[in-house]
C-alpha cells in the first residue's frame, strides 16, 4: 500500500491524514464493482464506480471529462451487473484520477436499492439508522 502523507499530531505524533478525514466522515463508503455513466446536457461519459455511500459517490475520472466544482449531471451506476442505481449529482471534488459527487435528487426506487445495499453492507440496523438521521 502506497505511504500516506502524514503531519504531526497535538502531541508531536504522526497522524494519518486520512484517518481524520474518515473520522470526520458521517457516512460510510463501500466499495462495489460498477460501471457509471455520466450525463452532462451536451455529453455522456462512461467509467468505473470507486465507492458510494448514502450521501454520494466517488468514481474514476472519465477520459475526456473536463467538469468543475459544483457542476449538476444525471448518473446511472450500474452495481455487480444487475442494480441500477439513478441520481442527480453535483460534483464535489475534482482529483488527477477519481471524481467525488454529492447526490442532488434521487428517485424512490433508486433511493430503496441504495439504501438497500448499504444495510447489508453495515451489517448492523442502529447504524443505518444513524446515517439516515444525518441525511436530514
Amino acid at each position: 500500500m502506497a505511504s500516506r502523507a502524514q503531519r504531526a499530531g497535538p502531541r508531536g505524533n504522526a497522524v494519518s491524514h486520512e484517518t481524520n478525514q474518515a473520522e470526520r466522515r458521517r457516512f460510510h463508503r463501500f466499495t462495489f464493482e460498477g460501471t457509471v455513466k455520466l450525463y452532462s446536457d451536451k455529453a455522456m461519459w462512461e467509467t468505473k464506480l470507486v465507492d458510494i455511500s448514502l450521501k454520494g459517490v466517488l468514481i474514476e475520472r472519465p477520459m475526456e471529462w473536463n467538469g468543475k466544482t459544483g457542476t449538476s449531471y444525471r448518473m446511472d451506476l450500474r452495481i455487480n451487473n444487475s442494480v441500477i442505481i439513478s441520481m442527480g449529482v453535483i460534483t464535489a471534488h475534482v482529483m488527477p484520477h477519481r471524481v467525488g459527487f454529492q447526490w442532488q435528487k434521487i428517485d424512490l426506487d433508486s433511493f430503496a436499492q441504495l439504501k438497500r445495499l448499504i444495510e447489508l453492507n453495515l451489517g448492523d440496523p442502529d447504524l443505518l439508522n444513524r446515517e439516515l438521521s444525518a441525511l436530514g
